[in-house]
Parts: C-alpha cells; structure tokens; sequence
C-alpha cells in the first residue's frame, strides 16, 4: 500500500470512531461535523481510486 492509501485508511478509521464516540454522547452537532468529515474523506479516497472497505479488509488478512 502507498503512502496515500495507509494516510487517507488512517483518516477514515479515525473519523469513524469520532463519529461513534458523538453518537454515543448524545453530540448531534458534533457528530454532523464528523459525519461530514468522513463523507469528505470518502469521497477523496473515490477520487483516487480507493476503495476503503476492501482496502480495510485487505490490509486485516
């Protein structure tokens, strides 16, 4: 995997669980704002060619 790749997994992974902690506190605002992010990050990782579940799922086996 490149650089970019293990960055923008990274990126998402992290966005993810921030959304998960706001969702689990109650933080609506904040969880819109991490949604967003992982949205952004989704789509960048497209644009590039990246598809995060089977790069999350191949980098696990």
């Amino acid at each position: 995997m490149d650089a970019f790749t293990d960055g923008i997994l990274q990126r998402i992974k992290n966005a993810e669980q921030d959304l998960h902690r706001a969702l689990e506190s109650g933080d609506d605002f904040l969880a819109e704002v991490e949604q967003s992010e992982l949205d952004d990050l989704r789509r960048l990782a497209a644009e590039h060619g990246v598809d995060p579940v089977r790069e999350m799922h191949r980098a696990a086996a």
